[in-house]
């Protein structure tokens, strides 16, 4: 049997020899890896090149399919806010995390202009116009008429996909 969680690790600790971030993502379906990656925000200065988001995206193209109900993913550390949004989306059958951000904070942070690890979570609780980051509510009535397309083109169905409960 294969040691996904080493396997998790090693990943990411290739990625740091290589001037990387330390994380991670495999995510594991029938017993077989269906995706990894390593993070990646380092080498393609791009914000969004977390290890979860690029592995859940290319596990969801080789599926055909926008979610991973039948997946386990392993990833690193606990996810951060974005990648938790993804995780939730994708609806694996489980997730498993290595080390919480207690344990690698004296090592490694990764704070920013809004955004800092240890608080960030707060964040999601308040009302949009009570956020650290300055947002502003531009109402227009056309806006709705996009959605009213989209579910006139779908039978007036509100839900976007049928994920299988497990």
């Amino acid at each position: 049997m294969t040691d996904f969680a080493q396997r998790t690790i090693d990943l990411a600790r290739q990625n740091v020899a290589e001037g990387g971030r330390p994380f991670a993502t495999v995510i594991i379906q029938g017993g077989q890896v269906l995706a990894e990656s390593a993070n990646k925000v380092a080498q393609t200065n791009d914000p969004t090149a977390h290890a979860e988001i690029l592995a859940i995206r290319e596990a969801c193209m080789k599926l055909g399919t926008e979610d991973l109900v039948d997946a386990t993913i392993y990833v690193m550390a606990h996810p951060c806010p974005m990648c938790l949004g993804s995780l939730y989306y994708c609806s694996p059958k489980e997730v498993v995390f290595l080390i919480t951000r207690e344990s690698y904070e004296r090592y490694y942070l990764d704070d920013r202009k809004y955004f800092e690890v240890s608080s960030f979570y707060d964040e999601f609780a308040k009302s949009w116009d009570q956020r650290r980051l300055p947002m502003r509510y531009e109402p227009r009535d056309d806006a709705v008429d996009v959605y009213r397309l989209w579910n006139d083109r779908n039978g007036g169905r509100r839900r976007s996909t049928d994920v299988p409960s497990s």
